[in-house]
């Protein structure tokens, strides 16, 4: 398996290796300075930095040979429901936090991102899209979310968030998220893919290592002389038991 960056460098010079231009360089630097304006300090529920898991996202795509806009969205493709924002309450897009990713990437990279956010991915959605692969029109931020797939199960990290992140991945159907993959023409990540679902459901974690920031989804989690620290923690506290609530009812009401 190819080991993917999972630093800003790292993914710098496997561009240069990759021949990207300077002006694509450029394009997917201007993505990693918004990254860090809208994911520092946030971290997932398995320790990682959020940030290393949006990197090793754009890795897989730079490995695959995408475009730099590609690769760019790829960077930021959770903005939009995980970013920073700066404002309390529920992420969500709005006119007002698109316009401020146009600004600093650009229309075409921004639309990837907005395209991704509303592409459904669930035990349902994904069945229709293999069934309906052929006429599906969003096979480019398809590509993204099969490299998210690909970046969550890479090094257990979907074990190491602990068993709601477990159980809210258990649903998808793993076997057709690979022969998406080879639909969509990419059989190496397809292989890969399959690869990583496989060596996971065997991998032994010590469940004392798992979910060591003790959220249920990936927290903002400030330094201690961070002024906005209360904001933080009731926004965090509120969220946490809004995602909690949602995910037991969600639970009973999924078929057998």
């Amino acid at each position: 398996m190819y080991v993917y960056a999972q630093t800003n460098i790292q993914l710098f010079n496997q561009l240069r290796d990759r021949g990207y231009s300077n002006a694509e360089l450029q394009e997917i630097f201007n993505a990693y300075q918004l990254t860090i304006e809208l994911f520092t300090g946030q971290f997932r529920a398995s320790g990682k930095t959020f940030i290393a898991h949006l990197v090793g996202t754009a890795s897989i795509l730079t490995h695959l040979r995408v475009s730099s806009k590609l690769i760019a969205a790829g960077l930021l493709h959770a903005a939009y429901s995980q970013g920073d924002f700066g404002g309390i309450g529920k992420p969500e897009i709005s006119q007002a936090k698109r316009k401020r990713v146009r600004d600093k990437v650009g229309k075409e990279i921004e639309e990837y991102i907005a395209r991704y956010t509303a592409l459904k991915w669930d035990e349902n959605t994904i069945i229709e899209i293999h069934q309906g692969i052929d006429r599906f029109s969003n096979s480019d931020v398809l590509l993204i979310r099969l490299a998210n797939e690909l970046e969550e199960y890479l090094d257990f990290g979907i074990i190491y968030c602990g068993d709601s992140k477990q159980q809210q991945y258990s649903n998808h159907q793993n076997n057709l998220i690979v022969e998406i993959a080879e639909k969509l023409g990419y059989p190496t990540l397809a292989v890969e893919l399959a690869n990583a679902f496989r060596e996971t459901t065997t991998a032994q974690i010590p469940p004392e290592l798992c979910n060591p920031t003790e959220h249920y989804r990936s927290a903002l989690i400030p330094p201690n002389s961070y002024q906005r620290k209360l904001p933080v923690w009731f926004d965090q506290t509120i969220g946490n038991k809004i995602a909690y609530w949602h995910s037991l009812f969600k639970s009973d009401f999924l078929p057998p």
